[in-house]
């Protein structure tokens, strides 16, 4: 049935308790009846609060650099994939703003990190962003100083006026580094807690072969320059309530208002939004058929008493099956359909799903731009062995998404680059000194402040 989602919640409700009228995600998917995994179902909220946000937060230079030097130097980021490295002397170079850390795989096929500047004076052994194959060593361009690929000292030209040098001391200054599905990840703290500590519950949620993104490929790999502060443009993918006004032409599909929030720990947060449902913004109720040629199928296909949702994902896991080489029998629905979107503090997002396979990651050039990095992760095909990673697409401040063949979301990812430009525009104008978030729907934005409150206030 219809709602009107326009009046007031119960006022004997206490602050943080009310939901969307009808069916939430989590009553869809166990309506499915197909085994969906127990993760997609754990239930994880509570209220935190709702005083508003200041907008200093994004605007500040100094916020700016308390971030740089209290938050992105002491948090488990990942730098590259594994794929990225396949063999010995095999490099990535990841930045975070004046961060910048050399993940290498030595002889014995290890991984390591290394800070990406030279002991003797400073010089970077690679440009930022830089990848390559086939080291033996480190050599510094600048005067030839070289280092074995543990970081231990190779060679000094002239070591005759170094006498003042200790071998044992003079290597390069190790990084934190440790794997995840596939993921290399890195934190500039020497104290840092252990990479599995910190991931909170993905390993549990994760478990499932079916998530195992260590077993996919990156098919596909953008770079886009964004209008806005990091934490702005990442929150507007933290959150389903902007499909109303942003993505109207989704509201037929998605069940962008029924979207359940869940925050676990100080890390993780977590949404799953339907597809195959209808919004319940919509001023009347679809019928089966007609939902059914919202997702593109022919209405007239649709078995008599088989849901929409039904019989697009069943046809779906047929599709690509196809397409990919991969059995998806034993996928539910909510797998094969829904956005599931996993976030990992301070900027990773990481969807378990099949039809929306993404990876983001933010990371700030300046108080008002940042990087969005998008990877599509695809199961590597049955019996094949793993393909070679794609090579990344550079999209600059003023390029569309749509311009790279193959994306099927660039015209969603334009709508909200637009909304990025006035927000950020708006933020600076505003004469009200914070934002006002909704106590459930942007619940993971709240989530995510107070985490990050942990970092720069200590």
């Amino acid at each position: 049935m219809a709602y009107d989602l326009t009046q007031p919640s119960d006022p004997a409700l206490a602050p943080g308790e009310a939901r969307c009228p009808g069916p939430s995600t989590r009553d869809i998917i166990l309506q499915d009846k197909d085994g969906a995994p127990a993760a997609l179902t754990a239930a994880s909220y509570t209220f935190m609060g709702d005083a508003d946000i200041p907008y200093a937060r994004y605007t500040s230079q100094a916020f700016f650099d308390q971030e740089v030097a209290q938050m992105w130097s002491r948090t488990w980021q990942w730098a590259c994939r594994e794929e990225h490295i396949p063999n010995p002397g095999d490099y990535s170079v990841y930045d975070i703003a004046h961060y910048s850390v050399l993940v290498i795989r030595n002889e014995t096929g290890a991984i390591k990190a290394f800070v990406n500047s030279c002991p003797h004076r400073g010089m970077q052994f690679f440009d930022a962003g830089a990848q390559g194959k086939g080291k033996q060593f480190l050599r510094c361009p600048f005067h030839g100083m070289s280092w074995n690929l543990d970081g231990s000292l190779r060679e000094i030209p002239c070591r005759w006026d170094f006498p003042h040098v200790d071998d044992e001391n003079f290597g390069l200054t190790e990084v934190a580094c440790d794997t995840w599905g596939g993921f290399v990840f890195i934190n500039l703290d020497r104290n840092a807690q252990p990479l599995h500590k910190y991931l909170g519950v993905l390993p549990e949620h994760f478990s499932d072969r079916k998530w195992d993104l260590e077993n996919r490929y990156v098919s596909l790999h953008m770079h886009k320059t964004l209008p806005g502060n990091w934490k702005m443009c990442m929150e507007g993918f933290l959150e389903a309530y902007h499909v109303l006004a942003t993505h109207p032409e989704g509201l037929r599909t998605s069940g962008d208002a029924n979207a359940d929030y869940d925050c676990f720990g100080d890390n993780v947060s977590r949404f799953v939004h339907t597809i195959g449902y209808p919004s319940p913004h919509l001023p009347k109720d679809l019928s089966e058929e007609e939902l059914f040629a919202a997702l593109g199928r022919d209405p007239q296909t649709l078995p008599e008493g088989v849901s929409a949702r039904q019989r697009h994902a069943e046809l779906l896991r047929k599709e690509m099956a196809q397409q990919m080489g991969v059995d998806f029998s034993g996928y539910s629905n909510s797998e094969m359909l829904d956005s599931i979107e996993y976030h990992l503090f301070p900027n990773a997002c990481f969807f378990p799903g099949i039809n929306i396979r993404l990876i983001y990651r933010f990371r700030p050039l300046t108080v008002d731009t940042c990087v969005h990095e998008i990877l599509l992760l695809d199961p590597i095909p049955e019996g094949k062995p793993r393909p070679k990673p794609a090579e990344m697409i550079k999209l600059g401040i003023d390029d569309s998404y749509t311009g790279v063949e193959g994306f099927p979301l660039g015209l969603v990812l334009d709508q909200d680059t637009d909304n990025f430009q006035r927000q950020r525009a708006g933020i600076k104008a505003s004469m009200k000194p914070g934002e006002t978030l909704g106590n459930y729907q942007e619940s993971r934005i709240r989530h995510f402040h107070q985490t990050l409150d942990k970092y720069v206030s200590a």
